[in-house]
């Protein structure tokens, strides 16, 4: 898979899926140019020549004053960042800059590894440390120093913040020679209170309280959106950027992280697994590309998900309600009737992943259809952005007929030669099963046949099966553990059977699972 970058690339899946790798993956060509031998997901980076107006912006952005230590010969700079300095001929930086991929290692070791920054749970927070003020007639070197000097990208700033915590961000000075992070109860009535050292200046700040004494998330949100706003790194790699959030936290923090990426020259890329963040980004509006990536039986898969999907699972009534969105981080998704199915489906898997049996399903997100009928409408969205996706439905599924079996071996993919087929079958089984028992639902289900009439039914099962629509031979969800007589329907028969089911692994009557026969 290949794919150009967006301002902002969120990259989903399952636990262990490469999510956090990738990122360094990304990390580590940038420091040199070249994949790692034991890079597993990138393959390669191209990259684009600067524009010749960029060029010498980029080199002053970079360019640092010698030491007294350092000797510069004629036509020679110090560029650098983060304790970093380099020594080397203007023109070759140049040079590198306009064929970036004929001198892709100097590009890399003299221009983006300069440019990069990565973020995990500690570096976030510290990035809201107090700095130094620096020389104010100087470019700014910080995010601070950015912040401090310019009175409209402060009030951005403030604006996102106090909608996040109901505060409002300032830069204090008061501690001469340092710049640090306060929240106000109250906003400044003019940029020369908050950035002058006056009296008036001094008590507004000693009236606000320092980040330092604020939560992790806090700090982590805001040193997040102020590099992205101010910071010079131009590559901003998060890992798992909703770390420390609540969910409506991290919603406003995808949201914004993607609107201030817009029409700027950063490219941030971000590893999730909060639905929220996700959420947030797509709300946005603005240019984002999600990259679903998996990790099974050996082999590393990655999908860049369509806008209008992500979209129609966030905004679709049924596919909101059900929580069909949690699908992009884990590896199947089943789908279930009712809650009731859902709820005992996934105690079932989850007995036999505790009783290591192979035939429970790993990372596996239970949903809730509301009725069979609705089955395949999640099932379909989810299959079509690459997620394994299956339903399972009661017996009296070939009842139904026209529209809704059609809609049910759609969502599945059979192909469609074979719809007729299937669809004569039904109606076959379906009167095969009236004439038999006219409660076959309840008092056997396909068992209520025989001979070439239930091989007839078995197959038409398996064929189902094969598809991914599982339908439950004995009938209905009740007729699951009638050895331990659990009575009523739905949510009360429910209740019985876990009763019954026991809740103590060690407790000799706990429900384990067996091998039939």
């Amino acid at each position: 898979m290949s794919m150009d970058a967006q301002p902002l690339t969120v990259f989903v899946g399952p636990n262990n899926s490469g999510k956090s790798l990738v990122l360094r993956e990304i990390q580590g060509f940038l420091q040199d140019g070249k994949p790692k031998a034991n890079h597993f997901i990138l393959r390669e980076i191209e990259f684009e020549p600067l524009a010749e107006a960029d060029i010498e912006r980029e080199i002053r952005r970079l360019r640092l004053k010698p030491h007294r230590s350092e000797t510069l010969v004629e036509g020679h700079i110090i560029i650098g960042s983060y304790g970093k300095r380099l020594n080397l001929a203007k023109s070759n930086l140049e040079d590198c800059l306009r064929d970036p991929m004929g001198m892709r290692r100097n590009f890399c070791q003299w221009f983006l590894q300069h440019k990069m920054l990565f973020l995990d749970g500690p570096s976030r927070i510290n990035l809201v440390n107090e700095q130094n003020a620096g020389d104010l007639q100087d470019p700014p070197s910080t995010s601070f120093q950015d912040l401090f000097g310019d009175d409209v990208k402060r009030q951005r700033v403030r604006d996102i913040l106090s909608d996040a915590f109901g505060e409002f961000f300032v830069i204090d000075p008061t501690n001469l020679g340092k710049l640090r992070i306060r929240f106000s109860a109250t906003s400044p009535e003019k940029p020369e209170l908050e950035r002058g050292i006056d009296d008036a200046s001094v008590n507004f700040h000693r009236s606000a309280t320092q980040i330092t004494e604020k939560s992790d998330g806090v700090k982590a949100f805001t040193g997040i959106i102020s590099q992205i706003m101010a910071g010079d790194s131009d590559i901003i790699l998060i890992d798992e950027p909703e770390a420390f959030l609540h969910p409506s936290l991290s919603f406003k923090l995808g949201k914004q992280v993607a609107l201030q990426t817009q029409g700027t020259r950063k490219k941030v890329f971000a590893s999730t697994h909060s639905t929220s963040f996700v959420r947030g980004c797509i709300q946005s509006g603005a240019a984002v590309n999600i990259v679903r990536l998996t990790y099974r039986n050996d082999k590393a898969t990655a999908r860049i998900l369509k806008h209008e999907d992500l979209v129609r699972l966030m905004r679709h009534p049924l596919l909101r309600s059900a929580g069909a969105i949690e699908g992009l981080f884990s590896e199947f998704v089943i789908v279930c009737e009712g809650d009731s199915d859902r709820a005992f489906y996934e105690e079932i898997n989850e007995r036999m992943a505790l009783a290591g049996d192979n035939r429970s399903i790993p990372n596996c997100l239970f949903l809730n259809a509301q009725n069979k009928q609705t089955v395949p409408s999640i099932v379909k969205p989810l299959r079509e952005m690459g997620i394994p996706a299956a339903g399972i439905v009661d017996l009296d599924v070939l009842k139904e007929g026209g529209q809704v079996w059609t809609k049910q071996i759609l969502a599945a993919g059979i192909p469609n030669p074979q719809h007729e087929a299937l669809g004569n079958l039904r109606k076959k089984i379906l009167n095969l099963l009236n004439a038999a028992n006219e409660n076959w639902k309840s008092e056997g289900g396909v068992a209520v046949l025989e001979g070439d009439d239930l091989e007839a039914a078995n197959n038409l099962m398996e064929t189902l099966e094969e598809y991914g629509i599982f339908v439950v031979r004995d009938g209905e969800l009740e007729s699951w553990l009638k050895q331990l007589g659990a009575a009523g329907h739905g949510s009360n028969w429910l209740v019985g059977v876990f009763e019954k089911m026991g809740e103590n692994p060690e407790d000799p009557a706990y429900i384990k699972p067996c091998l039939s026969g």
